[in-house]
């Protein structure tokens, strides 16, 4: 399950986006803090944990995402990618992904849940950037990738802005997410580096 194969279809329907950005004279760097932005935001809402700040934070933590796509397809409009533009882009997406898994951790006061929620994703991109640095590629696979992930955070949020109650050992929507990122980040993370063993 990845959302990621299908970035071509979302690439389609960036055409307004990218041309209102170039057109108030946005940056590809300036989209990429704007998406940070986004996600500190929905951090902020999700850790309030109440209905309608669970809401906003779906709502910002999508918009997030869709930035984040706006912001290579702005640099490729422009001609203007370059080196670190991607390596800003992608020390801002991680620091989105602790903001917004710390924002639901605060939310349930789920702490030790949110600490190797945080770790799994962590690990999951330090895989794949460490397989690319040792020179076999940069390897995206696994059983979720960082559109799925905000995809289910999103829905995480409108859930749990209706139905906060326990459903399993003690858990409501938000901390099975959190479990599910922990599990599913540490199990791609092995996959990954038991992947790139076999390579080298």
């Amino acid at each position: 399950m990845t959302l990621d194969q299908y970035r071509s279809v979302a690439d389609r329907l960036l055409g307004p986006w990218v041309h209102a950005a170039a057109k108030i004279g946005l940056s590809p760097d300036q989209v990429s803090v704007l998406a940070f932005g986004a996600a500190v935001a929905a951090a902020g809402a999700f850790a309030v944990g109440e209905p309608v700040f669970y809401i906003a934070g779906a709502v910002l933590v999508l918009l997030n995402g869709w930035l984040d796509i706006v912001d290579g397809a702005l640099a490729r409009h422009l001609e203007v990618s370059s080196d670190g533009g991607d390596l800003l882009d992608h020390v801002l997406d991680r620091y989105a992904d602790i903001a917004v898994i710390a924002g639901f951790t605060i939310g349930i006061e789920a702490y030790a849940l949110g600490f190797a929620a945080v770790t799994g994703v962590l690990m999951t991109s330090y895989m794949g950037t460490q397989i690319q640095a040792v020179g076999i590629g940069r390897e995206y696979g696994g059983l979720l990738g960082r559109a799925d992930r905000l995809a289910l955070m999103g829905i995480v949020g409108v859930v749990a802005a209706v139905y906060s109650a326990p459903i399993v050992v003690g858990l409501n929507v938000v901390g099975l997410l959190l479990a599910l990122f922990a599990a599913v980040g540490h199990l791609t993370a092995v996959q990954r580096f038991l992947g790139a063993w076999r390579d080298l």
